[in-house]
């Protein structure tokens, strides 16, 4: 009896991976650093770390509005203009743009493999 429950927990979350999987594929594009650099200039370039990664670096331009902080920050991301996404792997951009699609944001873009795959120009906080 408990191997069977086990066994159904394990197809459980395999099938709420899967949903995940193909509804953020859905929802957004995840674009390679090329495509990121392409847009990212005349679109919302926002950085979902925590501040003390956003101090340690980040791309030029962006703004950081942490995941943490996201659903209480939403005035903050305009709904008429693209919306890139990164973080420091992908996984919370992800989760991210999920959270802005069920806001009614469209145009949602995140980088794939985030912020460490990042191999343009980035802005450090000055040491003091």
């Amino acid at each position: 009896m408990e191997l069977w429950i086990l066994i159904g927990a394990v197809i459980a979350l395999i099938a709420f991976g899967l949903y995940r999987y193909f509804k953020s594929k859905k929802i957004m594009s995840t674009l390679t650093e090329e495509e990121f650099r392409q847009g990212y200039r005349k679109a919302q370039l926002i950085d979902v770390r925590e501040p003390k990664e956003f101090e340690g670096g980040h791309i030029l331009g962006a703004r950081n509005i942490p995941l943490s902080q996201m659903k209480n920050r939403l005035i903050e991301i305009r709904k008429d203009k693209p919306v890139y996404l990164y973080c420091q792997s992908g996984a919370r951009s992800t989760r991210a743009a999920m959270l802005l699609n069920k806001k009614d944001y469209k145009d949602l873009n995140v980088l794939q493999g985030g912020f460490k795959k990042w191999g343009g120009k980035i802005k450090t906080k000055k040491s003091k």
